[in-house]
């Protein structure tokens, strides 16, 4: 990296050169015309058309890699599609017409979401869930991520601190501006909200990165990201990136991380609710989800660091009984799955922590730091952690 004024930035020898496998848009085009050749094959020789991808539906179609996260086994499980099949029948025809919209698209270089695309007929869709399988199978099936088959996902994290760059049009991005001040009327009283900059949705059109941030804070939820936008910890432990996924991580922001991570090698830390759901959103961080991981190289960061809110915290620094939930059904059964995950067995203290979880009965909430204090979280906890962890 090339180093400016303190500032790592991003250099033109840097961007040209790949961090992961990039296509061509002439390479996607012929992947794509492969596939409906194939089926022209098939017709022609009087066999009824098949389409055939990886299955992800189950844990036993992935395996766990400790520095490189979830990853596709070898000999992978497969699910076919076919035509002649009045079970399937449906679910090809609209797997034909979003393979030719994504052609289309990559055909005259225009980008689309998949919200629009879904959007384009939701008649034949049925809903959104049903058009992001498709385009998650059709990536699979073509070894092509969603986005070089110019198919986007749309955001919903938001960013703040010590990050400036240059969006796929150009806009120059300074996320140490993001706390803006919006002014809110409630009872002729005046109220201040501090937001985020938007990840952006077109995160590897990103561009002319610069940072100097000393570590990134991955935050679960919003609300706590925007307290401690609110208790300005970016000027008082900072230099440092804030960012949320608000919950369970959308693709752009876990795809920016990785990207940061790429670049710039910072050092990541996981903010979240000391509950199973906590530690599942904390590890597709970290190791990438089942169901996406053919596409984690791309999107995972194996070095993020479990920094809190853990389990054991609950009763190590005293937070007071009436701030903890008891589990609920759905958290008692989360927590006894994740236990099965392959990554578990690799870190027995993490399973430990869960195991402490099911057996306490209990669960904590960052909010419920609150209890202690006010201003505990980003003024004794964060930084009595990142210290022990040699962060600050």
């Amino acid at each position: 990296m090339h180093k400016c004024d303190g500032m790592l930035m991003e250099t033109p020898d840097e961007r040209s050169k790949p961090k992961r496998m990039r296509f061509a848009r002439e390479d996607v085009l012929v992947k794509i015309e492969e596939a409906i050749s194939n089926i022209v094959h098939q017709l022609s020789k009087g066999i009824p058309p098949t389409l055939t991808y990886p299955s992800t539906t189950a844990w036993g179609d992935v395996c766990f890699n400790e520095d490189l996260g979830l990853q596709m086994r070898p000999n992978q499980r497969q699910t076919t599609i076919r035509f002649e099949s009045l079970q399937s029948l449906k679910k090809f025809g609209m797997m034909l017409k979003v393979l030719a919209v994504m052609y289309r698209l990559v055909k005259t270089n225009h980008y689309c979401t998949k919200r629009d695309l879904y959007y384009q007929d939701p008649t034949v869709f049925g809903n959104q869930h049903t058009l992001d399988s498709l385009v998650n199978n059709i990536a699979c099936m073509l070894g092509v991520p969603r986005w070089h088959l110019h198919v986007l996902a749309s955001s919903k994290g938001c960013i703040a601190g010590d990050l400036m760059f240059e969006d796929a049009d150009n806009n120059y991005i300074d996320c140490r501006n993001s706390q803006m001040k919006t002014i809110h009327m409630y009872r002729q009283e005046k109220y201040e909200c501090i937001k985020g900059i938007q990840v952006p949705n077109h995160v590897t059109g990103i561009h002319n990165i610069v940072t100097c941030a000393r570590f990134i804070l991955v935050v679960e939820k919003d609300a706590t990201f925007q307290k401690l936008l609110e208790d300005k910890v970016c000027n008082t432990l900072g230099p440092c990136i804030l960012i949320t996924g608000k919950g369970f991580p959308d693709v752009n922001t876990r795809m920016l991380l990785r990207r940061l991570w790429d670049m710039f090698s910072i050092p990541m830390m996981a903010l979240v609710d000391a509950d199973p759901h906590g530690v599942e959103i904390m590890t597709v961080y970290k190791f990438g989800s089942r169901a996406l991981a053919f596409e984690t190289c791309y999107m995972a960061v194996p070095s993020l660091k479990w920094l809190g809110l853990l389990p054991s915290d609950i009763e190590s620094i005293g937070i007071p009984k009436k701030a903890l939930i008891p589990l609920t059904k759905a958290d008692q059964d989360k927590g006894a799955e994740l236990l099965y995950r392959p990554y578990m067995q690799h870190y027995p203290a993490w399973k430990l922590q869960v195991e402490y979880l099911l057996r306490t009965d209990k669960k904590a909430e960052i909010q419920s730091l609150d209890s202690i204090g006010p201003s505990f979280l980003s003024e004794v906890y964060l930084p009595s952690k990142m210290r022990c962890c040699g962060w600050i």
